[in-house]
């Protein structure tokens, strides 16, 4: 059974700035939980370790589409089941609203039953929140990458639109 969570944080920064930092995958572990490590593997590729409630995954995720300052989406090609877009909506020029969409296969009982409770929506938000204090704090990047991959059409079904 497929979970899909959507969240919504405002940051005080730039769209620029933080879709900047969104970029910079290898840092994410700074900011969200259970993330123990990326790896940029080529401009689209990401391979990812997480432990989550004790369980260790890796899987490695392609981004699907990319348009600088706007969105990110993507998909896993192997392990867990997980497709999503973040998209970045600009309030004024130093606020941005950033939007978290996430679909994804819980496997096992443990992740079952911690969807059941929300742990996910929960994780998502806290995430999020993680974010707007570390980027706020920060008040810069630490690097971006604006290239665009153009959404294909076979991709229709991968990456929810926000």
């Amino acid at each position: 059974m497929t979970t899909n969570v959507l969240h919504s944080i405002d940051v005080a920064v730039p769209v620029s700035t933080a879709y900047n930092q969104w970029t910079q995958f290898e840092s994410f572990p700074r900011f969200m939980d259970g993330v123990e490590r990326i790896e940029q593997v080529t401009p689209t590729r990401t391979h990812w370790v997480t432990k989550i409630a004790g369980v260790e995954r890796e899987f490695d995720a392609e981004i699907t589409e990319q348009n600088p300052d706007e969105r990110v989406a993507w998909k896993t090609e192997s392990g867990t089941h997980q497709a999503g877009v973040v998209t970045f909506h600009r309030i004024d020029d130093a606020h941005t609203r950033v939007t978290l969409q996430l679909d994804h296969d819980p496997q096992g009982l443990v992740e079952k039953a911690g969807d059941a409770l929300g742990i996910v929506q929960r994780r998502v938000k806290g995430d999020l929140q993680n974010f707007k204090e570390f980027i706020e704090t920060r008040g810069s990047e630490e690097g971006g990458w604006r290239g665009d991959v153009a959404r294909s059409p076979q991709s229709g079904d991968t990456a929810p639109p926000a």
